[in-house]
């Protein structure tokens, strides 16, 4: 597994090297010894997987506030998805800052999405399939969440917004006195 860093303090690529030969492919999607810079002492708590049926459906940009923060590890199974990560921390250098990453099974990649940062995806093909691994299991009381099209972030999402659940349709604007969560 190689390790790269974004623009954003612990927003990590994880890339994995696939071995391929006539049966067909294998690759190592996480190995806590060759991860153990990156996880510390954390332990994988929960994994999900999401399925999203139609291209240009935004999923996000979720997070949970402490003590319940999380750190994500997300790849993607089948098809092709842009995964965010934005940069809440109070305090951060980088706050409000966004980086983002094409996940495909193919190129091997997972994002590291730590404590701190909101993350959300689009689909940009349908069917598209992702594993989330969760360092903290989910709280509905301590979900916070961001407005995909908030001015203050100008994501500029790939393709068309097609499809939005109705919770993320209904997250309300950054306000100016938004100064980040505490960790």
């Amino acid at each position: 597994m190689r390790i790269e860093e974004t623009a954003l303090p612990g927003v990590l690529v994880v890339a994995s090297e696939r071995f391929s030969d006539v049966r067909g492919s294998f690759a190592r999607l996480y190995c806590e010894e060759e991860l153990s810079a990156v996880i510390g002492q954390r332990r994988i708590i929960q994994i999900n997987h999401s399925l999203t049926r139609e291209k240009g459906t935004v999923r996000g940009m979720h997070f949970q506030l402490p003590p319940h923060a999380e750190m994500k590890l997300v790849r993607c199974l089948k098809g092709r998805v842009w995964d965010v990560a934005v940069d809440i921390r109070a305090g951060s250098p980088t706050f409000l800052q966004w980086c983002a990453q094409e996940l495909t099974p193919e190129n091997g990649r997972m994002l590291v999405i730590p404590e701190g940062c909101a993350h959300g995806f689009q689909a940009l093909e349908p069917d598209s399939e992702l594993l989330y691994l969760h360092t903290a299991s989910y709280h509905p009381e301590a979900e916070g969440a961001l407005r995909h099209d908030d001015p203050r972030l100008a994501i500029p999402w790939p393709v068309p917004v097609t499809a939005l659940s109705e919770r993320d349709r209904d997250h309300r604007p950054l306000t100016p006195d938004f100064t980040g969560i505490l960790l």
